[in-house]
Order: structure tokens, then C-alpha cells, then sequence
């Protein structure tokens, strides 16, 4: 089951519907939460259902999409609805959902954005039971990614599990949701550009081949609905839509490969080390999309100081002669993040996971070398520019300053130092760290006269 409302994507929804290992049918469009009813008959026929929202994703889709049930004459379960006072996708709420569902034999159809779409995704995975879900928001990439990011002993952890069997969103409602959701949407999509060029990185390394099916679902299209984001913040439905799509195919293509790499690189790294911070501002968590965006700032401007760099006269002996062993790196980690205890040992197990010896770094490096030239082109067309990211986010809304998400630039600068340890992952910013220009791009940001000038 196909519906789009914007007919020259059918060709590339049906083929992200052919590989993707968990999603089955899609609807979208203009009015579109109405046939909840039509999706949950062909996907689950004879089965019970229920409904899971907040207070606010009922009142705007939730109620509309048990009217569809129940006009349909779909046996349905009294709706299960979380208060929505900084309602996050905490553990304490698995828990609870999870113990109002098992007694029930009905499938939950979340209606929501991320919390909701996370909190439903993992508790039906604990119970073995398939799901679908309404979105109300183009707010994130998740909706259709396998796994679920959940807060578990203050620690920001995602959970192996199956993306939705059906997945509804209702591109009007996703146009009038508050903007800051369409925002963090569009901060989550603009991320895909520059986590590209680190996936062309790694490619050329030998560290991650490039999957051709998954690249064109994500960069197929992609600059073209990043091209209005004062449309988006307008709440225009057209753009919203687009945006959708954008991040609906960004999911997809992380179904299909089972990975995460064709929508994230360096700059999701630090949503990663401020999740493990467990990151509020003004009394309330930052959404995964205005962290990444913030990250993206910072990603960009790492590839644009590599793309000065002259790479094809890089003398490799000389980076393999500096290189540390692994008891000194593993010595270099622990003095870094001396005093976070949770950071250290992931810290050590990701690096560990990524690490070379001097002959590996050789071949790395090496291979770089030698793809420079054409690598360097590629990226250069493939970013947008650190100052067009920034406006583009001052534009939909979203943070593009850190101090915006309540980072300030001292702690900004000590997140760099921790990001080539973070993610078991090539990126750029391990190459800049193997070519020994940490302290050099630190002190670019944050010196003196750095973008973010730390005084």
C-alpha cells in the first residue's frame, strides 16, 4: 500500500518499500489520517487495536484516527494517553506502557512524533507484536528506522527493534504542528549532507563501502527540500511534505542496510556525547534534531578545514611515526575524559573498535592519499557551506548558536576533543585526528578571533 500526494516520488517509495526489512505500506498526504482505518485492515485483519499518544498528539490526529477504527468497525481498546508535560522516552514509561499492553491482545498504533513513535516501537518489540503509527510531525528521521533512543539510567541508549509495519502521516497536521518540530525535522535532514561526505571518507579508507541503493534513497532529492526552510517554518504544506519525504527515505535506507551510516556521521556524534550528558536547556531535554544541527555546524566546518589541507602531498610516514599504540591511546582517552565515567568506557570500547596499528594507519592513509584529489572535489560539492547551514537553521527555526541548546562554547570545545571517541565509526573527524590537526581545528573554533571564540 502506496499513497503519496507527491506522484514523482512513487518510483523511489515503492523501491524504498521493496528492501525495507520492517515497513510494508505507507500513506501520505493532504487529509490522509482518516484511512488509519484502511492501513490497520490490511495489515493486522481481525486484530484489536489501541491507540497511544500524549494529550496533544490526541487532540490534533489521535481522536480523528479512532474515528477512522471505529466507523471501519475495528475492535479497539480504550486509548492509552501519556500526559505530555515533558513527555520524553524515558525508561519509567516503557514500563508503564509495557504493563497496560501485555494483558491486552491488541496492536498499538502510535499516533505522535519521536517520543511517542520510541516508546511504542519498544514496547512492542518486548512483547513480540508488530505496530504501525500516525505521525503528526516531520520532526525526525526515526519513524520508519529500525531501533528505538530511550533514556535508561540517565543515559541516552538505542534499543535493537523493528521499525513500524505501517507507518501514516497526515502532511496538514505535520504543517501545523509546532514549529519547533518541523525545525528539529529539518536540523535531523540538513545533518544527511555533511554525514555524506564522511561516509565518502570512509569509503575511501576501506572502512565503509558505499551502499548505492541506501545513498540515492537519502541524497536523491535532498538539497532540493533543504532549498526553503523559511517555507518550512511557515508551516507551507508542500515544503512539509517534502521534508517528510526527506526524512522518510532517510529511515528507509537505514532499514535496508540495517546500519545507521547512510544518515549519520561525525555530526551525530555529538548528539550522542550530550545525550550521554543527558543535555537540558531552560529546564527541559534538547530534541535529538537541534543537538544534531549543532553538530552539523561544526561537522561542516571540519570537512571545509580539511578540504584546505593538501592531502595529496601528505607525507604518511610521518603521521605513522606519531601514531600512538593502543595502551597509549587507551591512557590518552582516560586523561581526556578524566571525571565521566560512563564517557571512558564508551570511550575505550568505540575506539578500540576503530583503531589501526601503524600499518593499518599506513594503508588508511595511503588510500586517502591517493583518492584525494577526486575525494576532495566530491565533497566540496556535496557540502553546503558552514555559513549557508547557519542561516539555513536561523531561517526554520532551529539553534545555531550552542549556547541555544544550552552548550556553552567551553564545553563546545571539550565535545570535540571527546568526539573521535565516541562512535565506532570513520568520519572526518578521524582523519583530522590521525593527521594530528586536533589541536590545530580546536583552536581555529575556539581560539582567538574561531568562530566560536571562547573568552
Amino acid at each position: 500500500m502506496i499513497f503519496s500526494i507527491n506522484l514523482s516520488n512513487m518510483d523511489k517509495i515503492k523501491a524504498a518499500l521493496e528492501r525495507a526489512r520492517d515497513t510494508k505500506a505507507l500513506i501520505i498526504g493532504n487529509g490522509v489520517v482518516c484511512r488509519t482505518a484502511e492501513m490497520f485492515n490490511e495489515l493486522f485483519p481481525g486484530q484489536k487495536a489501541i491507540i497511544v499518544a500524549d494529550d496533544n498528539t490526541w487532540r490534533v490526529a489521535g481522536a480523528d484516527a479512532q474515528r477512522s477504527l471505529d466507523e471501519a468497525g475495528i475492535v479497539s481498546y480504550p486509548a492509552f494517553v501519556f500526559p505530555s508535560e515533558d513527555f520524553y522516552a524515558e525508561w519509567k514509561h516503557i514500563e508503564t506502557l509495557k504493563a497496560h499492553l501485555e494483558p491486552l491482545d491488541a496492536i498499538a498504533i502510535a499516533v505522535g512524533s519521536g517520543v511517542i513513535n520510541d516508546t511504542v516501537k519498544y514496547v512492542s518489540f518486548l512483547l513480540g507484536r508488530k505496530y504501525m503509527c500516525v505521525g503528526t510531525a516531520a520532526s525526525m528521521d526515526g519513524f520508519t528506522a529500525y531501533g528505538s533512543s530511550i533514556t535508561k539510567d540517565g543515559n541516552k541508549q538505542t534499543f535493537d527493534c523493528p521499525a513500524p509495519f505501517g507507518f501514516v502521516l497526515d502532511s496538514a497536521i505535520a504543517a501545523e504542528a509546532p514549529k519547533e518540530l518541523a525545525a528539529s525535522g529539518y536540523a535531523d535532514l540538513i545533518a544527511k549532507i555533511p554525514a555524506a561526505a564522511d561516509w565518502m571518507i570512509a569509503d575511501a579508507v576501506g572502512s565503509e563501502k558505499i551502499d548505492d541503493f541506501a545513498w540515492g534513497l537519502v541524497q536523491d532529492g535532498l538539497k532540493e527540500a533543504l532549498a526553503d526552510p523559511a517555507a518550512v517554518h511557515a508551516g507551507d504544506v508542500e515544503k512539509t511534505q517534502a521534508l517528510a519525504d526527506g526524512l522518510l527515505m532517510s529511515g528507509f535506507a537505514m532499514q535496508a542496510i540495517q546500519s545507521s551510516r547512510p544518515a549519520s556521521g561525525a555530526e551525530h556524534q555529538y548528539s550522542h556525547c550530550w545525550d550521554m550528558e543527558d543535555l537540558c536547556f531552560e529546564g527541559k531535554h534538547v530534541s535529538h534534531g537541534f543537538k544534531v544541527g549543532i553538530g552539523t555546524m561544526m561537522s561542516t566546518a571540519e570537512l571545509e578545514f580539511l578540504l584546505e589541507k593538501d592531502l595529496e602531498n601528505l607525507d604518511v610516514e610521518a603521521c605513522v611515526e606519531a601514531w600512538k599504540s593502543w595502551d597509549e591511546m587507551e591512557k590518552e582517552i582516560r586523561e581526556i575524559l578524566d571525571g565521566k565515567p560512563g564517557h571512558i568506557a564508551r570511550g575505550i570500547a568505540e575506539a578500540k573498535g576503530k583503531y589501526v596499528d601503524k600499518d593499518g594507519l599506513r594503508k588508511q592513509l595511503e588510500a586517502l592519499k591517493a583518492a584525494w584529489p577526486e575525494l576532495r572535489l566530491k565533497i566540496r560539492e556535496q557540502i553546503i557551506p558552514f555559513e549557508q547551514v547557519r542561516e539555513n537553521l536561523k531561517l526554520v527555526g532551529a539553534p545555531y548558536e550552542p549556547e541555544m541548546i544550552g552548550v556553552t562554547r567551553e564545553r563546545f570545545r571539550k565535545t570535540v576533543s571527546y568526539i573521535p571517541y565516541m562512535r565506532n565509526r570513520f568520519t572526518n573527524i578521524d582523519v583530522i585526528y590521525r593527521l594530528g590537526l586536533m589541536d590545530e581545528f580546536i583552536e581555529r573554533m575556539f581560539g582567538k578571533g574561531g568562530v566560536w571564540e571562547v573568552k
